[in-house]
């Protein structure tokens, strides 16, 4: 029986990028599905994925994710050479494409993928439009968020 409800829940995810929140202010999310290979989808289901240092480059019209590393089960590709960091196509629509390659050759954005689930059997992979932050604004992420960790444990306690 399938599930009504599309969102995404943990039992959907496959890979976060919670590295991503602390190096980037994220401004918009889209969704996008990923050409990969029969071995590639067998490694995800078993969660091999680090995408920490992935991003997508816009080129030729087309969107790539770099730097996604998905270590191949032993099992699973015994007759082919699997490449765990091969560049991986992205499926966005062509209105989509265009306006993501405006923001990100006329106004400095960096496409960064943030999250990796299935929807409906497919893999998807949620990319967000961001903006490099200096190192005050790292140190001020980090201070507001061991704040709200105390906050909670004086509420606790009291």
């Amino acid at each position: 029986m399938a599930k009504k409800n599309d969102q995404k829940s943990s039992s959907n995810t496959i890979a976060l990028n919670r590295r991503a929140r602390y190096e980037y202010h994220l401004e918009e999310r889209l969704e996008a599905g990923i050409a990969l290979l029969g071995w590639e989808v067998k490694a995800l289901r078993e969660g091999n994925i680090q995408f920490n240092e992935s991003y997508v480059l816009l080129s030729g019209g087309e969107a790539f994710l770099f730097g996604c590393h998905i270590t191949p089960l032993v099992s699973a590709s015994s007759h082919v050479s699997a490449d765990p960091m091969r560049t991986r196509r992205m499926l966005l629509h062509k209105r989509e494409l265009d306006r993501l390659i405006g923001h990100v050759e006329r106004q400095g954005y960096t496409l960064i993928p943030t999250a990796m689930y299935w929807k409906k059997g497919k893999v998807k992979v949620e990319i967000a439009l961001a903006k490099g932050k200096k190192q005050h604004d790292k140190r001020r992420t980090e201070k507001d968020r061991d704040w709200e960790r105390q906050k909670s444990r004086i509420m606790k306690a009291g």
